[in-house]
Protein backbone atom coordinates (compact mmCIF):
# COMPACT_ATOMS: atom_id res chain seq x y z
CA UNK A 1 0.00 0.00 0.00
CA UNK A 2 2.96 2.33 0.90
CA UNK A 3 4.36 1.73 -2.54
CA UNK A 4 1.18 2.44 -4.28
CA UNK A 5 0.57 5.83 -2.27
CA UNK A 6 4.18 6.85 -3.83
CA UNK A 7 4.23 5.91 -7.04
CA UNK A 8 0.81 7.76 -7.27
CA UNK A 9 2.22 10.86 -5.60
CA UNK A 10 5.10 10.57 -7.74
CA UNK A 11 3.00 10.30 -11.19
CA UNK A 12 0.71 13.44 -9.97
CA UNK A 13 3.94 15.48 -9.90
CA UNK A 14 4.89 14.67 -12.81
CA UNK A 15 1.30 15.38 -14.47
CA UNK A 16 1.71 18.76 -13.00
CA UNK A 17 4.83 19.63 -13.60
CA UNK A 18 4.93 18.39 -17.76
CA UNK A 19 2.00 20.07 -18.57
CA UNK A 20 1.80 23.64 -19.91
CA UNK A 21 -1.06 25.66 -19.49
CA UNK A 22 -2.71 27.41 -22.51
CA UNK A 23 -1.48 30.43 -21.93
CA UNK A 24 2.18 29.06 -21.54
CA UNK A 25 1.54 27.50 -25.00
CA UNK A 26 0.68 30.90 -26.58
CA UNK A 27 3.54 32.58 -24.91
CA UNK A 28 6.04 30.50 -26.12
CA UNK A 29 4.14 30.44 -29.65
CA UNK A 30 4.34 34.60 -29.66
CA UNK A 31 8.58 34.11 -28.47
CA UNK A 32 9.57 31.82 -31.10
CA UNK A 33 7.58 34.14 -33.78
CA UNK A 34 9.31 37.32 -32.33
CA UNK A 35 12.50 35.42 -32.31
CA UNK A 36 12.08 34.17 -36.05
CA UNK A 37 10.62 37.76 -37.44
CA UNK A 38 13.54 39.83 -35.59
CA UNK A 39 16.36 37.69 -36.30
CA UNK A 40 15.62 37.93 -40.18
CA UNK A 41 15.15 41.63 -39.74
CA UNK A 42 18.28 41.69 -37.71
CA UNK A 43 20.11 39.63 -40.66
CA UNK A 44 18.69 41.41 -43.65
CA UNK A 45 20.05 44.75 -41.57
CA UNK A 46 23.56 43.78 -41.39
CA UNK A 47 23.75 42.58 -44.79
CA UNK A 48 21.67 45.42 -46.15
CA UNK A 49 24.40 47.80 -43.99
CA UNK A 50 27.34 46.04 -45.31
CA UNK A 51 25.76 45.84 -48.94
CA UNK A 52 24.60 49.79 -49.16
CA UNK A 53 24.92 51.63 -45.86
CA UNK A 54 21.87 53.01 -44.01
CA UNK A 55 19.78 53.01 -46.74
CA UNK A 56 20.49 49.21 -47.56
CA UNK A 57 19.85 48.46 -43.91
CA UNK A 58 16.53 49.70 -43.75
CA UNK A 59 16.08 47.94 -47.08
CA UNK A 60 17.63 44.53 -45.68
CA UNK A 61 15.69 45.00 -42.37
CA UNK A 62 11.92 45.19 -44.28
CA UNK A 63 13.10 42.75 -46.41
CA UNK A 64 14.79 40.01 -43.82
CA UNK A 65 11.61 40.91 -41.66
CA UNK A 66 9.43 39.75 -44.13
CA UNK A 67 11.29 36.64 -45.06
CA UNK A 68 10.88 35.43 -41.44
CA UNK A 69 7.34 36.54 -41.44
CA UNK A 70 7.02 33.69 -44.09
CA UNK A 71 9.32 31.51 -42.31
CA UNK A 72 7.26 31.75 -39.34
CA UNK A 73 4.03 31.38 -41.36
CA UNK A 74 5.49 28.16 -42.75
CA UNK A 75 6.51 26.52 -39.14
CA UNK A 76 3.28 27.39 -37.87
CA UNK A 77 1.44 26.05 -40.38
CA UNK A 78 4.04 22.66 -39.89
CA UNK A 79 3.07 22.68 -36.41
CA UNK A 80 -0.32 22.37 -37.00
CA UNK A 81 0.03 19.78 -39.29
CA UNK A 82 2.00 17.44 -37.14
CA UNK A 83 -0.69 17.94 -34.12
Amino acid sequence: MKRFALAAMFCASCSLFAEQTYKEQKHEEKKKSVERVGGGAAGGAIIGALAGGKKGALIGAAAGGGTGAVYDHHKKKQARRRQ
